[in-house]
């Protein structure tokens, strides 16, 4: 009997025909693999686009930090100002090392980055208020930040006679948001709060600081009296004018010099309008 016939038309495919579907078969399991390996964020459309550039900002901030520790001046002052355009939360604890830069150009252009970084960054400053060597540029920073966390924090630095001019600074930069704390501390105990105080209101220029500075002319201490007529000087409004008149007749010899420069420098010059509020 004749063997029974087999089954030999994969044997009797042309070569060319046998190789293209072995290619077919690699490639498709080629494609397989390479789909099993996309993340899922990316094959999602908006959502894998959104992913990968929020890793490539937190790449960016990573490459930045590195920057940090490089030994050119010059790199690291440019990396603190991109981390402080950032206005990331991952940027603070960078930048507040950066704080304690042996350059000064660093350490000043991380207090603006600070600043920009703004409320998440406040903790973060109140901190650093209790280690001097970092207290400047703190209190600088915290000037720069709109935050009521920041007011109580600068109003005690001006007890602080290494650190005062610093808040008055600060709280001259904050602006209005300061000015009825200053107002208040023009009623301390402490004579040098309350020059700091009138130093700072007359540097705001604002018309609500006029009436209080007015009633600062007859302080007991010389120097806030003195303090006070420059002030309303600095603000230029008439009712300050009129005012300081009588520090011409002042016990103290230095007021009273002062008081008739005011006066003569304001003879020359036309009465201004009132200051607004």
């Amino acid at each position: 009997m004749d063997p029974t016939p087999t089954d030999n038309s994969q044997d009797t495919l042309p070569p060319m025909q046998q190789a293209g579907d072995e290619s077919a078969d690699t490639f498709s399991a080629e494609l397989v693999k390479a789909q099993s390996q996309v993340p899922d964020d990316a094959l999602s459309g908006a959502g894998g686009t959104a992913s990968l550039e929020e890793e490539q900002v937190k790449d960016e901030i990573d490459i930045q930090i590195d920057l940090l520790n490089d030994p050119d001046w010059v790199v690291r002052r440019e990396a603190v100002i991109t981390l402080g355009e950032m206005g990331d939360e991952r940027c603070i604890e960078p930048l507040a090392k950066a704080m304690r830069d042996g350059d000064w150009q660093v350490r000043e252009v991380a207090v603006e980055a600070m600043g920009q970084v703004g409320s998440p960054a406040v903790e973060m400053l109140l901190k650093l208020l209790r280690d001097w060597e970092v207290r400047k540029c703190a209190i600088l920073a915290l000037g720069k930040i709109r935050d009521e966390r920041v007011l109580d924090p600068l109003m005690l630095q001006l007890r602080n006679d290494e650190f005062k001019d610093d808040a008055i600074n600060a709280l001259v930069e904050l602006g209005e948001p300061a000015l009825p704390r200053l107002i208040t501390a023009l009623r301390d105990k402490d004579d040098n709060v309350r020059t700091s105080a009138v130093l700072a209101l007359g540097r705001l220029k604002n018309g609500d600081a006029i009436a209080p500075l007015i009633g600062m002319l007859g302080d007991r201490d010389w120097f806030t009296r003195l303090t006070a007529a420059a002030a309303l000087e600095s603000i230029g409004d008439e009712r300050g004018r009129e005012a300081i008149k009588p520090l011409l007749k002042d016990p103290d010899l230095v007021v009273k010099m002062r008081v008739e420069r005011i006066l003569a420098k304001w003879k020359k010059q036309p009465v201004s309008q009132p200051a607004t509020a």
